[in-house]
């Protein structure tokens, strides 16, 4: 990303870069899971809770990333 472009994704796209992980249209929980290096269970624990929120598409739930962008910037540690 050059200096004249905007991340749209900002902390997203922060934490993929820190990982050298591609932006992608659409993620797997296997993917979160990896992005945040957690177990995929961890990521059921989440949804669970509703603090991630997937997309319910065919075949399995997917995020995009506004969606974990919306759970980067509400996940800050001592809030609620």
């Amino acid at each position: 990303m050059n200096n004249s472009e905007t991340a749209k994704y900002p902390l997203l796209e922060a934490v993929l870069a820190i990982q050298d992980l591609p932006l992608q249209p659409m993620y797997t929980n296997r993917d979160v899971a990896q992005i945040f290096k957690v177990c995929v269970r961890a990521i059921q624990n989440w949804i669970t809770a509703g603090r991630l929120v997937p997309r319910d598409l065919p075949g399995r739930w997917k995020f995009f990333p506004q969606d974990l962008e919306d759970f980067l910037s509400t996940s800050r540690k001592g809030e609620k």
